[in-house]
């Protein structure tokens, strides 16, 4: 700028000193030593650890943070650095700058650590000076791992999961959000039940919080008992078993509810005829002849606790002959629904009869003349619902239809492998639960049913981790199959099948130093 208007400027040149030891040109500092001679004459590392013994489980992997508390963490990762920055006395006479990994044979039970520290010395001089710690690994289990050790049956909490219903979709869906959220990482045994699962962990709290974990995603009701091991009157300390027994609601999705009449006036007397077409923490049921929804929480139905008129092993596919819509399409919690009329017939009867039923839908948006769809046949049934006796001159449908049946565009691609996966949790399969080989049918036929219903509904799978399946290989011929294809998971919402167990480390050592200066 001054150069542009002609001003003259005088140039700012930086001095120089000698060194008063060894006398070398240097620029000028409080001290006028320079480095080599500063760091010959004081050494700021003086009076620091340079080396710490560290105590390490190895069995769960896990480091001890004196007194009790043990922290788990992965070999160069940033949770280790900062624990064994941790562990350091008398840091906070420094200033940390840096701190970073040096590697050591895996095997050799040290870990090396390169600090590098700054303090201000002679006359107000900055010193920086870098010095390695020494690390020994000593192994110790820990108090949990010596127990499971000693006998690996011992637990001292267990949460008894259980839904008293004819399939195990509920179980395969909660497995999934476990997974996800990682709930049972404190579980020391996992036991596939007859009716549900066991999980079995080490400590109260861990089973208190895994039963906080299930109310958040399923309307679940407690009871928690305990049983005395054994009592040591010298010290007067006690140890319990305690049982955490867990029911979860029998009302499944796409189950066909009749209220009762107390239930249906609380909540605006809809229906008395209803379908759930969700469950979380709340149940939520959809009139499928006026597109009213409504919810129950928890509280609210196991106060009443009633059960299903009819679940989804009764449903009957049906061809959809024509449909007509007489409402516009609306939206009812996120779900497009459209009420249409159609004409419908049992794909059973092709060849018997020529019946066909009149019906009114929610499905009008999705259906069109040539589908297929899959409903509760009530004219062909015998219900003994007490619920539905309560209501007297009560006309039923002859047919409630609930999801479009996409089964004949799945018959084309059946034995072909998925483009995604589910990872599963490692459990121990109780006798009971084994039963014959009609039971491992029955249990393959309703998980394939549940990878249909996340294909189809991507509100279900929304709270969930699907996987990329290595071993897919895209057929040449799957563009030329005729007609529109069965729903899928689009590409873009899977995540690749990574070992996450190797997910801790970084590739960059250093942390956040002033979070952890002393």
């Amino acid at each position: 700028m001054a150069e542009d208007t002609g001003m003259f400027t005088v140039s700012q040149t930086i001095g120089s000193v000698l060194c008063c030891k060894c006398g070398i040109t240097m620029q000028p500092n409080a001290a006028n030593m320079c480095t080599r001679c500063l760091q010959s004459e004081i050494d700021i590392t003086e009076g620091l650890q340079k080396q710490v013994t560290i105590v390490h489980c190895p069995e769960c992997n896990k480091y001890l943070q004196p007194p009790k508390t043990w922290t788990g963490a992965e070999l160069e990762s940033k949770k280790l650095l900062s624990f064994c920055i941790r562990r350091l006395k008398n840091l906070n006479k420094v200033r940390l700058v840096n701190a970073e990994f040096v590697w050591t044979e895996p095997h050799s039970k040290r870990i090396k650590v390169k600090l590098k520290v700054r303090k201000e010395v002679l006359n107000g001089a900055l010193l920086e000076q870098s010095y390695t710690v020494e690390y020994v690994v000593q192994d110790q289990m820990c108090e949990t791992c010596s127990r499971a050790q000693v006998n690996p049956n011992q637990w001292v909490a267990v949460v008894q999961l259980r839904q008293h219903v004819t399939h195990r979709r509920t179980f395969f869906y909660l497995e999934q959000l476990i997974l996800k959220q990682d709930a049972a990482k404190s579980a020391i045994r996992v036991r596939q039940m007859d009716q549900g699962i066991d999980f079995f962990f080490n400590n109260r709290s861990h089973a208190l919080k895994f039963v906080e974990f299930l109310g958040k995603y399923v309307p679940i009701r407690t009871r928690s008992d305990k049983q005395l091991i054994s009592h040591d009157p010298k010290s007067n300390s006690y140890n319990y078993n305690y049982t955490f027994s867990v029911e979860i609601s029998p009302i499944c999705r796409e189950d066909l509810i009749c209220l009762p009449p107390k239930v249906a006036a609380s909540l605006g007397n809809p229906g008395p005829l209803v379908i759930c077409n969700k469950v979380s923490s709340s149940i939520s049921l959809l009139d499928p002849f006026t597109l009213r929804q409504s919810f129950l929480d928890a509280d609210q139905y196991w106060r009443s606790n009633f059960k299903a008129l009819m679940s989804s092993r009764q449903l009957v596919e049906y061809i959809v002959l024509d449909v007509e819509a007489i409402s516009s399409e609306v939206n009812v919690g996120g779900s497009r629904c459209l009420l249409a009329d159609a004409q419908i017939a049992r794909v059973s009867d092709f060849g018997k009869n020529d019946t066909i039923f009149n019906v009114r839908t929610h499905l009008g948006h999705i259906l069109n003349a040539g589908d297929y769809a899959l409903g509760y046949d009530l004219c062909n049934t015998n219900s003994n619902d007490i619920e539905l006796d309560k209501y007297k001159g009560l006309v039923l449908p002859e047919v409630i239809l609930i999801k479009k049946s996409y089964e004949e565009k799945r018959q084309k691609k059946r034995g072909k492998p998925r483009t995604w996966k589910l990872r599963s949790l490692n459990m121990d399969i109780d006798s009971a639960a084994k039963g014959g080989g009609g039971s491992d049918e029955k249990m393959d036929s309703e998980y394939e049913q549940f990878l249909r219903d996340l294909e189809e509904n991507p509100d279900l799978r929304f709270n969930l981790s699907l996987y990329r399946n290595k071993d897919y290989q895209p057929s040449e011929l799957a563009s030329v199959v005729d007609g529109e294809d069965p729903p899928s998971i689009p590409l873009d919402e899977l995540l690749a099948d990574l070992d996450l167990s190797d997910g801790d480390g970084d590739d960059d050592e250093t942390i956040d130093l002033d979070s952890i200066r002393g």
